[in-house]
């Protein structure tokens, strides 16, 4: 006889969460209790019949067996595990907490320090790639913490992600999510760049996109970011914005402060993301840096 299927718990149905959240509720079976501070995305799951909807955070930390997190950044993250009524307050021993927010990696250690003297597992699962991704359910999960908590979540991740890999001790998933978006910001920082010189220089955008997409300058932002996004002049709200980029980078950038790190080309980068915001831009996507570096060259 098959064991019966834990429920699960997701809170924070954002941008990513949402479709996370419906890819793991329809492909596992399970019952999934789901709660957000905003009632349109709870609501939108429960008419499709994918998810319950819950009335608090406090709810699910004391229903669900695994609990999926998926939050705007370390503060949201810090009040849902361990602020009153959250996690830490309301959860039990055994329980897994799978986080996918982006946070600090010192903040990933604490909160599974914390939650380990309640025998609840904490693991750092950032994901990695596009909104389309989440919603295909092709995201990138990288995976930090107890080897064997990973083992029994790995086939829900796998519902959300196509690429799931364990990175080692507690940290690590946040580490490598990190340094894949320092890099990814640095690509697309380098793009704006190239469009601005070629196009003045009389080049074609889309096409010296796709000459570089056929050499060496070829990459999944290129491709993505840059001819899906820049070249094409849009730069949508509701993906992943400016303002989230920054946080990223700046999560990225104590880490290569803690470990003597210059990180130089990183710094560069975040001037350029911090005066976008300044021109107005913050809830933009964020390779609309492009528009900083060519109407205005760049950053000083």
């Amino acid at each position: 006889m098959a064991a019966a299927q834990p429920t699960l718990g997701f809170i924070g149905l954002g941008t990513m969460g949402e479709p996370m959240c419906r890819n793991l509720a329809t492909k596992s079976g399970a019952k999934v209790l789901a709660f957000d501070v905003r009632q349109e995305p709870v609501n939108s799951l429960k008419r499709d019949g994918v998810a319950t909807g819950a009335a608090s955070i406090a709810e699910v930390a004391e229903t669900a067996e695994i609990v999926f997190l998926s939050l705007p950044g370390g503060n949201e993250l810090a009040e849902v595990v361990a602020g009153e009524d959250g996690l830490l307050a309301r959860g039990r021993a055994g329980q897994i907490v799978v986080d996918h927010t982006t946070a600090p990696v010192a903040l990933a250690r604490e909160l599974e320090a914390a939650l380990a003297e309640k025998s609840i597992t904490f693991l750092d699962a950032p994901v990695a790639r596009t909104r389309t991704a989440a919603i295909e359910g092709t995201l990138a999960v990288m995976v930090g913490g107890d080897a064997e908590a990973f083992a029994r979540v790995r086939p829900y991740l796998e519902h959300m992600g196509a690429n799931v890999t364990h990175c080692g001790a507690s940290g690590n998933g946040q580490t490598a999510k990190l340094l894949n978006n320092m890099v990814l910001i640095q690509i697309v920082t380098a793009l704006a760049d190239a469009l601005a010189i070629g196009r003045r220089a009389g080049l074609d955008g889309e096409l010296l996109f796709k000459v570089m997409s056929d050499g060496s300058a070829d990459s999944f932002a290129l491709r993505h970011h840059g001819m899906l996004s820049m070249v094409k002049g849009e730069f949508p709200e509701h993906m992943f914005s400016t303002y989230y980029a920054l946080k990223d980078l700046t999560y990225a950038l104590e880490l290569a402060r803690e470990y003597r790190v210059e990180a130089n080309q990183a710094k560069q980068a975040e001037r350029l993301l911090r005066r976008t915001i300044d021109e107005g831009l913050g809830d933009a996507y964020f390779p609309v840096v492009y528009e900083i570096v060519d109407d205005r060259g760049g950053v000083d």
